[in-house]
C-alpha cells in the first residue's frame, strides 16, 4: 500500500481562504492522504464554512477537529496527536499547494531516505495568484546552517515518523513555534533535505509590512537567545546572515 500522509491545517479566522486551501489538497495527484482541519476557536465564520464544506462534499479522508482557541502551536499538536499517517505535512489555512506537491515530495523523501524535508515556494498576493517571486532552497540544511538560513517554510515541510518519533515533532508553545521546532529537530542531529521545486504558494495576507518585519526580527532574535540559548556574539553572527537572506527572499 502507498504510505499515508497526514496533513495538518490549523484554522483560525480564515473564512476567506480555507475553502480554496482545502481544494488544493483534494486536487493532489497523490491520493493516500488524510486532512486534519483543526478549528482553533475562530471568531469569524471559519467553523461554519468548514462544516458546510464537508457537508456538501463529504470525504472520509477529511476530519474536522474543533477546539477552543489556544494558538497555532497547540492546534498543530492536536492534529499531530490525531494523525494516523506515516508522513506528516503542514499547511497553513491561507496557503496553496501545487497538484503534484505530495507526490513529488514523497518520492524525493524516499529517494533521500529523509526524515525531514522542505520545498521551494512562490509568494502570492491576497487572491492567491503567484507573483513570480520564487524562493529557491538549498540541497540540505544542518542545524548550524539553518540558524543562518531560515528558508524552511511551514507549508512546505514534511516529516517521516518512522525515522523521527511523533513526540519529537510537538511544537513548543512560543512565538515562531514552527522555526523553533525545525531548530530543535536539527539540533538533535537530523538533516533537512530541500527539494528545489516551486510546489507551494505563500499567500501574504498580513497587516503592514513594516510591523510584520519588525515582529519577525524580534522573534528570530528571541529564538537565538531564549530558545537556542546562543551567546550574544553567535546570535549577532547568525542574525546578520538571517536578515540579509530574509531581505533577498522578498526582493
Amino acid at each position: 500500500m502507498e504510505d499515508k500522509i497526514s496533513i495538518i491545517i490549523p484554522v483560525y479566522n480564515a473564512e476567506k481562504y480555507i475553502a480554496e486551501t482545502v481544494e488544493t489538497v483534494r486536487e493532489q495527484t497523490y491520493p493516500n492522504w488524510e486532512l486534519l482541519l483543526v478549528e482553533d476557536g475562530s471568531t469569524d465564520g471559519s467553523r461554519q464554512v468548514l462544516r458546510e464544506l464537508l457537508q456538501k462534499r463529504p470525504d472520509e479522508r477529511i476530519r474536522l477537529l474543533e477546539k477552543e482557541n489556544e494558538g497555532a502551536a497547540r492546534a498543530r499538536n492536536t492534529g499531530l496527536q490525531a494523525a494516523k499517517g506515516r508522513y506528516v505535512a503542514y499547511l497553513d489555512a491561507d496557503d496553496l499547494w501545487q497538484k503534484e506537491k505530495l507526490e513529488r515530495q514523497l518520492a524525493f523523501m524516499k529517494k533521500q531516505k529523509a526524515a525531514f524535508s522542505f520545498t521551494g515556494y512562490e509568494f502570492a498576493d491576497k487572491e492567491g495568484r503567484g507573483t513570480g517571486k520564487i524562493v529557491k532552497v538549498p540541497v540540505s540544511l544542518s542545524y548550524r546552517q539553518a540558524l543562518k538560513n531560515t528558508t524552511i517554510f511551514t507549508s512546505t515541510v514534511m516529516f517521516d515518523t518512522e525515522l523521527i518519533r511523533k513526540e519529537q515533532l510537538l511544537m513548543p508553545v512560543i512565538k515562531s513555534e514552527d522555526t523553533a521546532l525545525w531548530f530543535r529537530v536539527l539540533r538533535e542531529g537530523y538533516t533537512a533535505y530541500g527539494l528545489n521545486e516551486n510546489l507551494v504558494r505563500y499567500r501574504r495576507t498580513g497587516g503592514s509590512l513594516s510591523s510584520n518585519k519588525l515582529e519577525a526580527l524580534r522573534r528570530i532574535w528571541n529564538l537565538y537567545r531564549r530558545s537556542e540559548k546562543l551567546s550574544l556574539p553567535y546570535s549577532l553572527y547568525n542574525f546578520c546572515f538571517w536578515a540579509v537572506r530574509a531581505v533577498r527572499r522578498r526582493l
